[in-house]
């Protein structure tokens, strides 16, 4: 048992992270604005969470403007992609063993 659970990532315990990679892994990015309107969630909450997950090299972040306006976008990294793929099949192996 204790193998499926080495197999859990701490980086995706919190569920607004979680939320970041499940929406991100079935887009091509999501922006700021989609994030937070999706989670609901405060700016300050989701800037803390994608840092987080920005810092584990699992997300990557482009930064532009739109005539005046910042955009932020996110975009999931390979490296992201399969921590997360394998942080599921460890949830599921846990549920349906």
């Amino acid at each position: 048992m204790s193998s499926i659970i080495n197999n859990i990532n701490k980086a995706f315990d919190h569920r607004i992270r979680l939320g970041i990679m499940s929406i991100l892994v079935v887009n091509e990015y999501a922006d700021f604005n989609m994030l937070k309107e999706l989670l609901g969630v405060t700016d300050g909450n989701l800037a803390s969470h994608t840092k987080a997950l920005e810092k584990e090299e699992y997300i990557t972040v482009e930064k532009s403007f739109i005539g005046r306006k910042p955009n932020t976008k996110y975009y999931v990294t390979k490296k992201g992609r399969d921590a997360f793929k394998k942080h599921v099949e460890a949830i599921e192996k846990l549920l349906n063993p």
